[in-house]
């Protein structure tokens, strides 16, 4: 391996440093002191000279073998960020521009005892714009971010992380960088490139079977022959293979029959069984006398995206059968957890994947701006239960498609499937993110006329390229050309449908920040929600870390410069607005927090309805529309410390939404909606078989922590997955039934009770806006801690009923049980779980209680 120190300087010789590999130049610069926290304050603006500049990496190494002894000698570049010529002892051994590309070089001929090593980069940024320079024949739009975002322009010229250019939630450092990898491999007859393994479940016969494939560099100029044993000692289930390997690169596919005596347990998704995986050894013994032995986990599971028509509707369903059990998708979107990615450790992405499954998502989207994730990155999920939706990298553009680019995507797209394909946790590969509607759409306002050479880009990229190379190297598993796509009816009309969000087919993007996030009647009926989200706040201990005292402010200069979607701190306090009070304080810090405070309960609530309504209709069909079958909010994670979608904050800690998705994510929960007037409560369910269960209602008023009144309704049957009519009553009957209770001086309270403790958490229905409320008091909110074995329990007691209690800890890593939530009673103990070693007094000390009344 190359990994470790290198020489670092930029193009004119004038920075000179060490720089470890894996990294960046941003990253060096940084552990050497040289320039400060690229997030703090204005540095993303202050620092472009970094990604302008053309640096070079170089080292020198001892070759630790006798170079004449092997037959095949190879510099290896698992990943390189991104325009680089590469040089070894002064001979150029060729190029790189894709930073999702794996690299290899052969250097039989040029290596020697010691040997000198140049990677020689070029900036991102005039190499981008170069290329779309020289595509004279028609512009490819868009040519640049907005201003908003303070980015780089011509992201669609460079296979690179899109979002390196810039994102409307994350800032621009376009890197350079050896990102991955780097190292010399010497071999000799034959070399293992590529293993993987695929599971299959035949029917006719009811057998499991495994495809391994393995793909070879053969240096022998004659064929080799020998034997592979394949062995899953669990399953009892041992086979031997005779294979002749033929000179050249070439693949071999072996079948393995799993032993149909043994009981082989299928891989399912978080909440619907376990993540069964079987140790297999695979041992290649080939002439020559040389063997490889490759160990890995062999997983079984099957998954069908089910496009078919649905009684009493028009158009098709969408949904995932997973082990031949629909799954309804509970998630969020995946984005880069950093602008550097050597600071993504494997601890970072375990904690930010444990928190959504902790919030009982079952899946994610890796979205098609940001990079393919490191191998850590799916092997938890594959532990853990989290279900991918794999975007391919191309977002929100168009793309050119001459040659030389096709070429380089096609590696790409070759490369990432072979390595990606052996983990159950994906379900689905997709083409890009947003493009069909794009044009659809036209976003970039092409004239009609000049449409058509657009559309052939688009399928040529997308379905003569892509699809055709997925489907050849993976056939276990769906593949859609877009997000949102009609998916087969997008097809039938060509790979581009009149209007990809048409909730009759596919899946659909939603956003709307001008309606009341409160009334479901705006939200879409579709079949399956894949984005959709409000922007918050992070927490002011995060925020606290990049900035100064003056920007403690929600307009100062730097509220302004870290908001990077258009009009997005207007939109949340105009959305807080109907139905909270704005934030009145004289001081200026108490009233930031408090519209921070304000930006994350309004989040919450305002995804919470939209998931719900999601949620409740995904058994029925009205007016045609329904049976949703997922939900996947817009975004799970943060790249840096400022307004977003997310609900985890950069660093990992909870936002309050995180806390809501905890609960309308529950496999077992009633959800309540209005219409004219009426109270509707379902019962959903995740579980797989039905329940009689208790529906206990309660009314509180805001000015009693005694229900005014309560009900009870008993043997409530909730059917296994599906959502079911379980309550109706008119308001105005409800708040007659309970005396003195009116809109603004009441409140719902409801939850799903069963046998052997099985119990929903609490939901609770508002019936006016908040800022109407009547009888809302003083909480005096107190809390005492202690420790018990390695979490810590926080007893809060409160003098009246308080909305939207939040416990913040400052910057203490952990999470806690609940937060956020509506506390109707004198006493609630809530536990924290620490993410690194604390104390009470530390907790004490760090402790801020808010409320609502509290604002």
């Amino acid at each position: 391996s190359l990994r470790g120190s290198w020489r670092l300087s930029n193009g004119n010789g004038s920075v000179l440093l060490r720089g470890e590999v894996p990294g960046c130049v941003h990253t060096a610069l940084l552990r050497r002191g040289l320039i400060q926290d690229p997030y703090y304050r204005f540095n993303d603006v202050m620092y472009r000279w970094i990604s302008l500049d053309n640096w070079t990496y170089s080292r020198t190494f001892k070759t630790p073998f006798d170079v004449r002894k092997w037959q095949k000698v190879n510099l290896v570049l698992e990943g390189v960020d991104t325009v680089a010529q590469i040089l070894i002892n002064n001979i150029t051994l060729g190029r790189t521009d894709n930073m999702f590309n794996r690299y290899s070089f052969d250097i039989t001929s040029v290596i020697k005892e010691v040997n000198f090593v140049e990677v020689r980069f070029l900036s991102a940024i005039s190499y981008a714009a170069e290329q779309s320079r020289c595509h004279k024949a028609y512009s490819i739009p868009p040519a640049c971010p907005p201003p908003v975002q303070k980015g780089e322009c011509h992201a669609n010229f460079i296979r690179k992380e899109q979002c390196s250019f810039s994102w409307d939630w994350g800032p621009s450092f376009p890197t350079q960088g050896i990102w991955k990898d780097i190292r010399i491999e010497a071999y000799n007859l034959y070399y293992l490139m590529y293993f993987s393994l695929t599971s299959f479940f035949v029917k006719s016969i009811q057998q499991w079977n495994l495809e391994i494939e393995s793909t070879f560099d053969v240096v022998s100029s004659k064929p080799i022959a020998g034997l592979v044993t394949v062995n899953i000692p669990k399953l009892k289930t041992e086979q031997t293979f005779s294979v002749k390997l033929q000179p050249g690169e070439g693949s071999i596919v072996l079948l393995v029959n799993i032993n149909k005596n043994s009981t082989v347990e299928a891989w399912w998704p978080n909440g619907h069984g376990k993540q069964t995986g079987y140790n297999m050894t695979t041992t290649f013994i080939m002439e020559g006398g040389y063997q490889i032995e490759k160990f890995s986990k062999a997983y079984f599971r099957t998954v069908e995206l089910v496009q078919e028509p649905i009684p009493g509707s028009p158009g098709l369903s969408f949904y995932f059968r997973i082990n031949g059990r629909p799954i309804f998708i509970k998630g969020s979107n995946w984005i880069p957890a950093d602008s550097f990615q050597d600071r993504v450790t494997f601890d970072r992405l375990w904690l930010l994947l444990k928190s959504a499954a902790d919030a009982n998502m079952n899946a994610l989207r890796v979205w098609g701006g940001g990079i393919y994730e490191q191998d850590e990155f799916y092997d938890i999920c594959d532990e853990i239960g989290i279900m991918i939706w794999q975007d391919f990298m191309f977002a929100c553009a168009l793309y050119p498609t001459d040659q030389d680019y096709l070429e380089s995507v096609r590696a790409e797209v070759s490369h990432q499937v072979k390595r990606l394909k052996s983990h159950p946790s994906i379900i689905l590969w997709s083409g890009n993110n947003e493009n069909e509607a794009a044009i659809a759409s036209n976003w970039f306002s092409i004239p009609y006329a000049d449409r058509e050479v657009y559309i052939k880009d688009y399928v040529m990229l997308y379905v003569k390229n892509i699809q055709e190379i997925v489907l050849a190297e993976d056939k276990s598993r769906p593949f859609i050309t877009s997000s949102p796509t009609n998916g087969l009816e997008s097809v039938k009309e060509g790979w581009l449908s009149q209007n990809p969000y048409d909730t009759h087919y596919g899946d659909t993007h939603f956003y709307n920040y001008s309606s009341d996030c409160w009334n479901w009647t705006v939200y879409p009926k579709t079949r399956f929600a894949s984005e959709y989200g409000f922007q918050s706040w992070p927490s002011f201990s995060t925020i606290e870390k990049v900035s100064s005292s003056e920007d403690w402010s929600y307009t100062s200069n730097f509220s302004l410069h870290r908001q990077h979607h258009e009009n997005g701190n207007d939109q949340m306090i105009q959305q807080i607005g109907r139905h909270f009070k704005l934030p009145q304080s004289t001081d200026p810090v108490k009233k930031f927090r408090d519209t921070i405070y304000l930006t994350q309960v309004m989040q919450a609530q305002c995804v919470k309805t939209e998931t719900e309504f999601y949620r409740f209709s995904q058994s029925e069909i009205i007016k045609g529309e329904g049976h949703t079958m997922g939900a996947m909010y817009w975004q799970l994670n943060d790249i840096w410390q400022a307004p977003s979608w997310a609900s985890l904050e950069y660093g990992g800690k909870w936002k309050l939404l995180h806390y809501f998705a905890q609960k309308f994510f529950a496999p077992l929960l009633p959800v309540a909606y209005e219409d004219k007037g009426v109270i509707y409560i379902y019962g959903v369910s995740d579980l797989h078989e039905d329940h009689k269960l208790t529906l206990r209602v309660a009314v509180h008023a805001w000015s009693s922590l005694e229900p005014v009144c309560t009900l009870a309704k008993d043997s409530v049957t909730v059917r296994a997955q599906s959502a079911v009519p379980i309550y109706k009553e008119p308001v105005k009957d409800l708040l007659e039934r309970c005396r003195n209770c009116t809109r603004e001086s009441c409140v719902i309270t409801f939850c799903l009770v069963g046998e052997g403790g099985l119990r929903s958490p609490t939901n609770h229905h508002l019936l006016s806006s908040l800022k109407d409320a009547v009888g809302l008091g003083k909480t005096s909110l107190s809390a005492s801690v202690s420790q018990q074995d390695d979490t810590y329990v926080f007893v809060l007691q409160t003098a009246a009923v308080a909305p939207f209690v939040s416990l913040d800890v400052g910057s203490i890593k952990g999470r806690f049980s609940d937060n956020g939530f509506l506390m109707t009673e004198k006493k609630k103990e809530i536990v924290f779980y620490p993410w690194e070693p604390t104390s009470v007094e530390e907790l004490e000390k760090s402790l801020t209680l808010t409320s609502l009344v509290d604002v």
